[in-house]
């Protein structure tokens, strides 16, 4: 059953999907709250505002909004790490190689039908400092276990997809709504994000892509806590 917290401020929610909780309630534990831990309102209102302030982000966002793609959301990566330059007083574009982009469309699962997109999306973003890398959600399971060696069922909708990355620091997206409310998804909350922790996420058995990620983002922001996939085990 769905459960919608009441929208507050800039859109979207914590809570964004009931059974979330209950899954995921092992990994909702690591991340309690803490000393010196923002409160979510406060958290999504100032990712907000470094969003807002960030123009490559900003015209990514419009631009998609143009395009009209179901279910789209900017993800992961291009937005904790603008929050990471913006926390340690880094240049904008440090340490950002791409901009995730993601969609949900299940009438058509053919690879030609995602590449169209894919292309769309190219053909309007090629300003961007670096690379617009967008992904269908209602394909992944096709691919995902060839490429990664783990199983990946079927998704149900795109904001799904953020509870299955591999670290909780990387789950959070962001839609520019036709009123200009930034709509914020963060299923498993902000703190790592402004806490610069990287935290496994157990969903999935993910760990040499998390360990990779983790490495080159230690690399470049040394002030990032990485937390090691075989505390799991313990």
């Amino acid at each position: 059953m769905r459960k919608k917290l009441p929208d507050r401020g800039e859109g979207g929610s914590l809570d964004w999907w009931g059974s979330c909780r209950l899954h995921y309630g092992l990994l909702t534990v690591m991340i309690e709250k803490g000393p010196g831990r923002m409160e979510f309102d406060e958290q999504r209102r100032r990712l907000a505002e470094i969003i807002r302030g960030d123009p490559d982000l900003m015209f990514l966002l419009t631009t998609t909004r143009e395009l009209g793609l179901p279910q789209w959301r900017v993800v992961a990566g291009c937005l904790y790490q603008t929050v990471w330059n913006t926390l340690t007083n880094r240049p904008a574009r440090t340490g950002i190689r791409d901009y995730d982009l993601i969609y949900f469309d299940d009438r058509d699962l053919s690879w030609d039908a995602e590449d169209q997109v894919v292309q769309r999306v190219s053909s309007r973003v090629r300003n961007l400092p670096a690379p617009v890398e967008v992904r269908n959600q209602a394909r992944v399971h096709l691919w995902f276990k060839d490429r990664f060696g783990a199983e990946y069922t079927a998704l149900r909708c795109a904001d799904e997809a953020l509870t299955r990355y591999a670290s909780v620091v990387h789950a959070v997206g962001v839609r520019l709504e036709p009123d200009e409310k930034l709509d914020i998804v963060a299923p498993f909350g902000l703190d790592d994000v402004f806490n610069m922790i990287i935290r496994p996420n157990p969903v999935i058995d993910n760990a040499a892509s998390y360990e990779a990620k983790a490495a080159r983002a230690k690399r470049v922001w040394p002030e990032v806590v990485v937390i090691p996939w075989s505390v799991l085990g313990n």
